[in-house]
């Protein structure tokens, strides 16, 4: 008996995120605050930056810890690579990451905070060219990089997220986006995820 050719279900389209980009910043500490956030989030997220202060003299494996801890697609971001859902790209030591029209942008310019790369440049980047649909992210970190790139963010009109500094390993860097005023939520790490998700989901809810 001939057997029958079920047509296959219809892929699901992708969710109409109210945010394009969500942008991290993070340091020491920064690799269990990576993981606590990046794990639980849904396969189809929008697109992630993350700056991650890295030795400059070595070469990064940072990518390939995040996909095997977290089951997510990680990679070291490329100049020019096209910036797209679901994958989160990894600023490459001694490159600032930033962000053009829907591609990715790599500058080796001077230091910033003694960083290279700077989470404020990437904030201030993906403020200049996503404005609303931004999310900034500041995680467990011991210097003060990322303070102003939330406050370009919250001007830009984008939303701004700090891990609540007693659940950080290192709360220097959540306590300074913090005292700028520019922070809309604080949340202890374990939660993040979920906010995220809770955040981007916003506008569907409300139709």
């Amino acid at each position: 008996m001939a057997r029958k050719n079920h047509p296959r279900p219809a892929a699901a389209p992708p969710r109409d995120w109210r945010y394009n980009i969500i942008a991290i910043g993070a340091s020491a500490g920064g690799l269990q605050a990576l993981t606590e956030v990046l794990r639980p989030l849904p396969a189809d997220f929008p697109a992630i930056l993350v700056v991650q202060h890295l030795d400059p003299s070595h070469k990064s494996h940072l990518a390939s810890l995040l996909a095997r801890k977290t089951g997510k697609k990680v990679k070291q971001a490329q100049h020019g690579e096209p910036i797209l859902p679901g994958i989160v790209y990894i600023a490459p030591p001694d490159e600032h990451l930033l962000v053009g029209p829907g591609r990715i942008q790599l500058a080796h310019s001077q230091l910033v905070h003694f960083s290279r790369p700077s989470i404020d440049l990437l904030f201030e980047s993906v403020a200049g060219m996503y404005g609303s649909r931004s999310i900034g992210v500041v995680l467990s970190g011991s210097n003060r990089d990322g303070a102003m790139g939330i406050r370009a963010i919250k001007q830009a009109g984008g939303t701004t997220l700090v891990q609540d500094p007693e659940t950080a390993e290192f709360p220097i860097m959540p306590r300074s986006a913090i005292a700028t005023n520019c922070v809309d939520y604080v949340v202890p790490l374990q939660e993040f995820a979920g906010k995220i998700e809770q955040l981007c989901c916003e506008r569907i809810a409300a139709l």
